[in-house]
């Protein structure tokens, strides 16, 4: 008689506590925004699971979430709750950083983490960066009610976003202390991936900001941004902002209505912007805070001003091509050497 041993499944609850208040935290140190992006996809997939199998998430075990279950979830993102790819290969993402984990923690889920982390990330179209052209940058910043406490601080934000390029993330998160005026005035943003950048700041985008500082002087909070109630802006505030401004912006700058205009918008605007006045590659990554040029060089494939620079210096297809003619005796004479 042939007696079957049974391997006790191993619990996903206290896996998933560790992942997050041990793994992520101390021993990788993410930051804030990584743990809420994983934290969003464990919980769809928990409740995805709730319904699928009617277990309680504190009952699931690792087997649960073999491929063919994560694969049905992913799916689920994409037909149910209508995602990008891109949002897809973000909570792929999550998942597959749990499951090095496990296949750490309990080899005998070894089988199961293998599977999962086989699951390819899917393929994403790559469009074109859109920008704004300079008459409507200026139309959205001439747009604001500077009559208005909150006129003023939309107007000093939105000029702050275009000169430096931030992320929205980055905006909401500054500090009064992390600028610096004088003869050459800049911001300082700690940025993703905890990297320290300066970026220099325009005569009048600083000139704005002192401005804007010596009105905030009585609060007893120093965020550079602050909504009504004195607290920080949410990324959803300040992308409701710049909605408010482009339908304003839009009577006297018709070409913004057939544009979505959003806070990264304005950073991929800013990069054009450095980029059509000549400003090296090299130095828009650093200004961006890119960890890998290759990301800047999205705006190159994206100007068509540059590609048409370049056309013009091509002779056109069916004309004689132009010969180099030397104007001084002594380069003809070495010329027809």
């Amino acid at each position: 008689m042939t007696i079957t041993t049974l391997v006790p499944q191993t619990l996903l609850g206290p896996l998933l506590q560790s992942f997050f208040t041990e793994h992520l935290c101390s021993h990788k140190r993410v930051s804030p925004r990584t743990i809420e992006s994983y934290r969003d996809t464990f919980r769809l997939l928990l409740q995805y699971l709730q319904a699928k199998t009617a277990k309680k998430p504190s009952a699931l075990s690792i087997a649960d979430l073999d491929a063919p279950v994560i694969l049905s979830f992913l799916e689920s993102l994409e037909q149910q709750r209508h995602n990008q790819a891109q949002s897809r290969n973000v909570r792929l993402t999550a998942i597959r950083c749990f499951f090095r984990l496990v296949a750490l923690r309990d080899p005998a889920s070894a089988g199961v983490a293998t599977r999962v982390l086989a699951i390819p990330l899917k393929r994403t179209n790559q469009r074109l960066v859109g920008y704004l052209t300079r008459p409507e940058i200026d139309a959205i910043l001439a747009a604001n009610n500077l009559s208005e406490w909150s006129g003023r601080r939309d107007h000093v934000l939105l000029l702050t976003l275009y000169n430096t390029g931030a992320r929205v993330s980055e905006i909401i998160s500054l500090d009064q202390k992390q600028f610096s005026f004088g003869t050459k005035s800049f911001v300082q943003f700690n940025g993703k991936g905890r990297k320290e950048r300066s970026v220099p700041l325009w005569p009048t985008t600083a000139k704005a900001l002192k401005a804007w500082f010596s009105e905030l002087s009585g609060q007893s909070q120093s965020i550079a941004f602050p909504n009504a109630r004195g607290s920080s802006l949410t990324r959803d505030g300040v992308n409701y902002i710049l909605q408010q401004v482009t339908k304003r912006a839009a009577a006297s700058c018709p070409s913004l209505s057939s544009k979505h205009v959003c806070p990264h918008l304005v950073r991929h605007t800013c990069a054009f912007h450095l980029l059509q006045s000549g400003v090296d590659i090299a130095v828009i990554a650093l200004w961006l805070g890119h960890e890998n040029i290759q990301t800047t060089h999205g705006y190159i494939e994206a100007d068509l001003l540059i590609k048409e620079q370049a056309l013009q210096k091509l002779a056109p297809a069916g004309q004689p091509t132009a010969r180099f003619k030397p104007d001084d005796a002594l380069l003809r004479f070495l010329t027809s050497l």
